[in-house]
């Protein structure tokens, strides 16, 4: 992996710690948007399609309505020495449009000449201030949400009365489910592999359950849990279950979660917002460490669209 130390790009770090256990970066840029700040125009997001850290963003965006609002360049999949890179000539790709660069890396420099960390996305970038706002998935999420609310369609991923329970819904998928997937594929030991694929299951265990009696992770309001969740379900039997060796059990195998995640697939702004193909060169060719051969495998191919039962339940999505 590579990043800046001290502002200079770096070809290796290590990711693990002693025990041999996947360590996962803070995010370093940590300001929020103020609503009154919030225009049509001024605010651009960074983002691939294959990561599910930005992937978020996108289907919040669209959700929210406010595509004509928030501008969004989209990176290569490959990641490559120098980082993420615009590719525009690459199917599904765009050049930068605010800062002209050729990789992100350029930009987080801009921003921070003598910057150390790890260059990712989201990023969610202020074309006034010309500076990175936020490149925390979890809270542009929430401002997408909360500042930008008088801009978009009224639909509210995050109302008031449930959002201590989505924070709490947040923090208890993180670490098994959505962190937990890199800390499997990533363990450098079998007693760290070990502990974070049973962490890993236990947890897909129990929310197949929950989710049998309610449609969304927090009663009958889609709401930002379910995206996150989503991000990680959708990569899971695609790429996760064989490149990062989370083989106990195919999503399509859990009685609730398979059916669960079709039902999101299929509501407006998640399926359309999922790049397959990008997803998968993605990861099959960007850990090499992983996968040497880089070699992207045909299948399985979930039908995604296969029909599902979920409306039966309580609730129902956004209305945009």
């Amino acid at each position: 992996m590579h990043q800046f130390v001290d502002g200079e790009w770096v070809s290796e770090y290590e990711a693990t710690d002693e025990d041999g256990s996947f360590q996962r970066q803070p995010t370093s840029f940590r300001d929020r948007v103020d609503p009154d700040e919030a225009e049509a125009g001024r605010y651009h997001l960074y983002v691939s399609y294959a990561c599910p850290w930005a992937h978020r963003t996108l289907i919040a965006r669209k959700l929210l309505g406010l595509e004509e609002v928030i501008s969004v360049d989209v990176v290569d999949p490959f990641r490559a020495e120098g980082g993420w890179q615009f590719t525009p000539d690459k199917d599904g790709c765009t050049v930068d449009s605010v800062n002209g660069v050729d990789y992100l890396r350029e930009a987080y420099v801009e921003v921070d000449p003598n910057y150390t960390g790890r260059v990712t996305v989201p990023v969610l970038w202020d074309t006034v201030e010309d500076t990175i706002v936020n490149n925390e998935s979890r809270e542009v999420m929430r401002d997408l949400t909360t500042a930008f609310a008088e801009l978009g369609n009224g639909v509210d991923l995050a109302p008031e009365e449930l959002r201590e329970e989505i924070d709490e819904t947040l923090d208890r998928i993180y670490e098994p489910i959505n962190n937990g997937v890199y800390r499997t594929g990533f363990a450098d030991t079998q007693a760290a592999y070990d502990e974070a694929v049973t962490e890993l299951f236990d947890a897909l265990d129990h929310w197949d359950s929950v989710l049998e009696s309610q449609r969304y992770l927090v009663g009958d309001r889609l709401t930002e849990a379910d995206i996150a969740m989503y991000t990680t379900l959708v990569r899971f039997d695609e790429v996760y279950h064989t490149h990062f060796m989370c083989n106990r059990t195919l999503i399509r195998e859990f009685d609730t979660l398979w059916p669960y995640l079709r039902d999101l697939y299929t509501t407006p702004g998640f399926g359309e917002t999922t790049n397959m193909a990008h997803i998968k060169e993605h990861y099959y060719t960007t850990h090499p460490d992983v996968s040497p051969k880089r070699i992207v495998p045909i299948g399985p191919g979930p039908d995604f669209e296969a029909p599902h039962d979920r409306d039966e339940l309580p609730g129902q999505p956004p209305v945009r």
